[in-house]
């Protein structure tokens, strides 16, 4: 007899999958700005991080951080184009245990966004005015700054 579904036993520990978004978008007047929801809840109550979280079991990456934008956000632009930005695997990256994070990234239209599930506010900072980040947000924004910067360096 097979196990349950949903339940798992293994003989080594796993380490939890969460998906991040870095959501820029550019204005003429307003310069580049990215999404940002500030967490209701612990660890890092009240920072500003990026919008993600966990992956479920029946979803790709993808599926989870589309899911996920839209449950925290409310942002209701159609993505086109939601590209892998990449694997962020510290150890001590997230307090409450082995936590991987795959990151995407996409530039779109301002959209008006409202905080939703665990997000207890949701909003567009300018670049230049980037509050304390959770976690390794910071990392994150800044490997999607360059890979933006690199992506536009070479449509010219």
């Amino acid at each position: 007899m097979g196990a349950t579904k949903g339940t798992y036993t293994y003989k080594y520990p796993r380490p939890s999958v969460t998906t991040d978004c870095v959501i820029f978008a550019n204005d003429p007047q307003e310069g580049l700005s990215v999404l940002l929801v500030q967490r209701g809840g612990d660890p890092f109550k009240g920072y500003w991080a990026l919008p993600g979280g966990f992956l479920d079991m029946e979803e790709t990456a993808e599926e989870g951080a589309l899911r996920e934008l839209r449950e925290e956000t409310g942002f209701g632009v159609e993505i086109d184009l939601l590209e892998q930005l990449g694997c962020f695997s510290d150890v001590d990256r997230d307090p409450r245990g082995r936590t991987i994070s795959i990151a995407f990234y996409a530039l779109v239209q301002k959209g008006t966004v409202t905080a939703g599930d665990d997000a207890a506010a949701a909003r567009w900072f300018p670049i230049d005015g980037i509050p304390p980040l959770a976690f390794d947000h910071a990392k994150i924004l800044q490997a999607a700054l360059k890979r933006l910067g690199e992506k536009i360096q070479s449509t010219k």
